[in-house]
């Protein structure tokens, strides 16, 4: 499907607060429960690769292998692409896509993989699906999403709690699933899987400089973003109350017992031979 004619409203938009966190993304802490399913020769395909950190970190891995990354987003990919040039990995390349049709044919891939993909498509059915059609028998399909609602940190903070709760408002005005992350099992088992793994795993921001990251970046997302379009459109709140969750995310970041707990679920479902 050619850009902009994905039916979907991606939540985050692509702004430079939103690149900033994909681009810090590796297998180690985004992606480790599929390292164990990875050999050397395997071809992967990573579906919704964004900047590509992920999808170079798996080349790099699958030094007698394929990877492909695709995403709808052509300036995303430009961005992926020269990371990759300039880390010399010749095993990978980047190329346009949408979920819902993917331009591979049938059982082409030992492992098709999505992080954070998946919260933010209005079918994740269909999309898992088609991403069962291009995996060979006896391959997998790996996601791996956020639970919105399962997210937890302290100080309490009210704010925070709005934030949360505007984020969970236009995730449903895109009819987007902010909570993916324990729907996994059952979306793969709708899609046809029944060799089915869930875990979860998560991300811990508790160091000073892991706040000052976390919360800088959600701070200008707040205002600067998708999101801060998204809220204003919706009428779900003003430009002085998003000011104010902004400043609630530096005042977070700065307090001495500040920790965030970021909660993901993850499905490994393997395509079992016809």
């Amino acid at each position: 499907m050619a850009d902009g004619e994905t039916p979907d409203t991606y939540v985050h938009g692509h702004h430079e607060s939103v690149l900033r966190s994909h681009s810090r993304r590796t297998v180690d802490d985004s992606a480790a429960y599929v390292v164990p399913h990875l050999r050397s020769d395997a071809r992967l395909l990573d579906v919704g690769c964004g900047p590509g950190t992920i999808t170079l970190d798996f080349a790099e891995r699958l030094a007698d292998g394929e990877v492909i990354g695709t995403d709808p987003v052509r300036d995303v990919l430009d961005l992926a692409e020269e990371r990759r040039v300039a880390l010399g990995i010749t095993n990978c390349r980047f190329e346009p896509g949408d979920v819902y049709r993917l331009d591979h044919p049938d059982d082409t891939f030992d492992i098709v993989h999505a992080h954070q993909v998946l919260q933010h498509l209005s079918d994740p059915v269909a999309a898992l699906v088609e991403m069962r059609r291009v995996t060979r028998p006896g391959g997998i399909v790996a996601a791996r999403d956020a639970d919105y609602a399962a997210m937890t940190w302290a100080p309490t903070d009210p704010v925070l709690d709005r934030w949360l709760d505007l984020y969970h408002r236009i995730a449903d005005a895109a009819g987007a699933e902010a909570d993916a992350g324990r729907h996994l099992l059952g979306w793969a088992r709708r899609s046809g899987f029944t060799t089915i793994t869930a875990s979860s795993s998560t991300w811990t921001f508790a160091t000073p400089a892991d706040r000052a990251w976390w919360g800088g970046m959600w701070a200008d997302r707040v205002l600067h973003s998708s999101y801060a379009d998204q809220v204003l459109a919706g009428g779900f709140a003003d430009a002085d109350e998003l000011d104010e969750i902004a400043a609630a995310w530096h005042r977070w970041s700065v307090h001495d017992d500040a920790v965030f707990v970021v909660v993901h679920g993850e499905v490994i479902a393997v395509k079992d031979p016809s």
